[in-house]
């Protein structure tokens, strides 16, 4: 079963986190979030794991700061 995940700009994801969007570019290609590639090249994020990163999911937060949990 296949859920549809909307999928967000890097502008988007920045506007959220109040950062600006290179930097969320940045954290895409350090791996701390992940990101899918369009077929123009174009970074998209999903939003599940953006907002499970903003309500402070403690393993994707783990993950985002490249921690693990003890």
């Amino acid at each position: 079963m296949e859920t549809e995940d909307r999928l967000l700009t890097p502008g988007e994801v920045a506007s959220l986190f109040r950062v600006d969007p290179k930097t969320v570019t940045r954290w895409a290609a350090a791996g701390r979030i992940g990101s899918i590639r369009t077929p123009g090249g174009h970074r998209r994020f999903r939003e599940s794991e953006v907002r499970a990163l903003l309500e402070g999911d403690a393993g994707a937060q783990a993950a985002f700061e490249g921690h693990t949990q003890q």
